[in-house]
């Protein structure tokens, strides 16, 4: 008996071994569709294999849960071309939404905020989140309530420039102060 070491491979599913194709059908009935679309009629799988390679094209099983299963007669690499096309275009009209981060510390000067403050509503209207973080080192952790007014002055500076909406409330994690902001769509 043969044993492998190491991991197991898995392996993708590729188009191929979703449309059962040509001789792979083994259904005894089928219901046939031929290459302009028009409905051919309930017929047996070796009837209808005959007339698709009669035409020089392929058997596929398109809809195999009916009753009885719906096989469409295409040149099948066609077909293949055609549903990957279509992944690509619903893959290209996805939008990606990033999260961007932005630090904040205690003892941050105006400037600086002002600074904070334009790359925020930019990635706002870009259509990224935006997480504003702020870090509490050593004795700043005694000026936590502060520290909450302060994210919160940063946040409606913001907010006249933006409209925001704040996906996660402020919360506090050790020493970090964390709040999560989208821009309203």
């Amino acid at each position: 008996m043969l044993r492998t070491k190491g991991r197991r491979k898995f392996f993708t599913t590729s188009s191929k071994n979703l449309y059962r194709v040509n001789e792979r059908i083994r259904v005894p009935e089928v219901l046939v569709i031929d290459e302009t679309g028009q409905k051919v009629g309930v017929m047996k799988t070796s009837e209808a294999l005959a007339l698709a390679l009669e035409k020089e094209m392929d058997l596929v099983e398109v809809f195999p849960k009916a009753a009885p299963p719906v096989v469409k007669i295409i040149d099948f690499g066609q077909f293949q071309y055609q549903q990957n096309r279509k992944l690509q275009e619903q893959k290209a009209k996805t939008k990606k939404i990033e999260i961007k981060g932005l630090r904040i510390s205690y003892k941050m000067g105006r400037h600086d905020l002002e600074f904070r403050k334009d790359q925020a509503i930019k990635f706002l209207k870009k259509g990224d989140k935006v997480r504003v973080e702020m870090i509490l080192r050593g004795r700043e952790r005694q000026f936590t309530k502060e520290a909450v007014v302060k994210i919160n002055e940063f946040i409606k500076t913001i907010s006249p420039e933006a409209e925001l909406i704040i996906e996660q409330p402020l919360k506090k994690q050790g020493g970090q102060l964390t709040t999560l902001l989208a821009a309203k769509s």
